[in-house]
């Protein structure tokens, strides 16, 4: 399939901006990018896609957003393996902790994680962040 998901939460706008970038590099790759709110889409949604994205930020002491993004992760690791899954987001404080952490349980559900500490951005992504993003875009399209 041409299209690719690109499931996010975001609390201050930043998250949202890094899927754009994650969207541009998919559409550069020759694919349609397809971006959600997670608010906006089920999990079970994502389950006959062999390849999507998930963005969130960093939250409280560095965890995933909890009362919308994290029950949605908790469902898509009962059908994560065998998935291409990019993860992204940002951060306003720490040191990617929560982002290690959600490519640890994605990876133990059997996924194969594209992006993780790699699509990271302390706040809004600056340009070096805009290029990782759109590199992990291409990745995902790439598979």
């Amino acid at each position: 399939m041409s299209e690719i998901k690109i499931v996010y939460w975001t609390g201050t706008g930043n998250t949202a901006a890094m899927a754009e970038y994650v969207a541009e590099g998919i559409r550069e790759a020759g694919k349609i990018p397809k971006i959600v709110s997670v608010d906006e889409i089920s999990a079970s949604e994502l389950e006959g896609d062999a390849v999507f994205a998930l963005g969130c930020p960093a939250m409280g002491a560095e965890v995933l957003e909890e009362s919308i993004m994290d029950p949605f992760v908790e469902e898509v690791e009962g059908f994560a393996s065998g998935k291409n899954i990019g993860l992204f987001g940002s951060y306003g404080w720490g040191d990617g902790e929560w982002m290690r952490s959600w490519v640890e349980r994605m990876e133990s559900a059997g996924a194969s994680v594209l992006g993780g500490e790699d699509a990271i951005c302390q706040e809004a992504p600056d340009e070096d962040a805009q290029e990782d993003l759109k590199v992990l875009g291409k990745e995902l399209a790439a598979l």
